[in-house]
Formats: C-alpha cells, sequence, structure tokens
C-alpha cells in the first residue's frame, strides 16, 4: 500500500479557527483561542476539523500521520460535500471515514453505530489507505504493520478529502499535534 503514498498537507481554508496549522502544512493541533479567520463555506465552524488540500475522485491513495502523545484524535478521510457548519455525527452516511481515539485508550471507528476496537499497543502512527472503486477505506498501525478497521463495500461518488481533528486541547492534556509524516518504506 504505500507506493500508494500521497503528499498531503493541510488545507488552512477548511481549518476551524481554533486550529493551528504549522507553516508547512503538516502539522495541527488545537490552540485555546478563536483566530480571526473568514468565514467561508469551506471552513468548519464547530467541529475542530481541517481537510487535506487535495481530494481524490478515483484511484488508490495512502497517507501515515502521528498521533503519539495525544489522548484525543479522529482521523480518515471525507467527502467534498460534508456539512461543515455545525455538528454533524461522524458516520459513513454523513460522508465521514474514520477512526477515533479517546481518553488515551479507547479506539472505535465511526460506522454508525461505532465499532469498538481492541488494540494491545497504543498507537504511534497510523496509516490510512483508500481505494476508490473498491469503496474500501483502511487503517493499519504503522509501527506494527497491522490491520486495524476497513470501511468495506461503500460507494464513492464525491471526491475524497483526508480528514483530521486532533480534538480540543483539553487545559494541554491533548497539545501534541497530529503530524503527517512520509511513509518510511520498510526495507
Amino acid at each position: 500500500m504505500q507506493q500508494y503514498e500521497v503528499d498531503v498537507t493541510l488545507d488552512p481554508d477548511t481549518a476551524n479557527p481554533y486550529l493551528i496549522l504549522s507553516d508547512d502544512g503538516k502539522q495541527v493541533s488545537c490552540g485555546d483561542i478563536e483566530q480571526k479567520l473568514p468565514d467561508k463555506p469551506e471552513r468548519f465552524d464547530t467541529s475542530v476539523d481541517v481537510l487535506g488540500k487535495k481530494g481524490f475522485s478515483s484511484g488508490r491513495f495512502y497517507f501515515e500521520v502521528q498521533v503519539k502523545g495525544k489522548p484525543d484524535w479522529t482521523l480518515g478521510v471525507a467527502r467534498e460535500s460534508i456539512n461543515r457548519k455545525g455538528e454533524t455525527p461522524l458516520t459513513p452516511s454523513n460522508g465521514y471515514w474514520t477512526v477515533i481515539m479517546r481518553n488515551g485508550n479507547e479506539y472505535k471507528a465511526c460506522a454508525g453505530p461505532a465499532v469498538s476496537l481492541p488494540l494491545r499497543v497504543k498507537l504511534q502512527r497510523v496509516g490510512v489507505f483508500v481505494d476508490y472503486e473498491e469503496g474500501l477505506v483502511s487503517f493499519y498501525d504503522v509501527e506494527s504493520s497491522s490491520h486495524i478497521y476497513s470501511f468495506t463495500g461503500q460507494s464513492f461518488t464525491d471526491k475524497l478529502y483526508p480528514y483530521f481533528c486532533p480534538e480540543f486541547n483539553d487545559g494541554g492534556k491533548n497539545s501534541t499535534p497530529l503530524i503527517i509524516t512520509p511513509v518510511k518504506y520498510n526495507k
């Protein structure tokens, strides 16, 4: 899957005003102060979410995200037509294919209803693989090269965008950024 690696950078025009993006567009964390940003239709206004700049409407793509040191996060892909205003449940029927971590040890796939994922090790880096034509979104534990969860049999019609939610800062307990990392090829 690593051969389908794509270069993902975050799209500041979609970022919730509480999010802090690095200059290179590879890291995102949630701050305590709402920035004054233009309210664009593509910007998330309630959820602390951000999308990748480039969307995909065919083929396969793969990217990796470092989640190390974060007790709460959400990752995956979202379709272009998602509702970005207000709260929307993260389910495939709403255009989100995501895995979440809460409280430092609760992993779930947001399949609507959520599916608990009994992982033995704490995830450090997560790989996300999409096969558009197959209707497949899969998540991997990069460190152990093991499969976490797959959404299968989906039918995609919209462009899909990499989706990131570092979750709230929680008084600094969750201040570590999500980092989009280059794929390290296993020799």
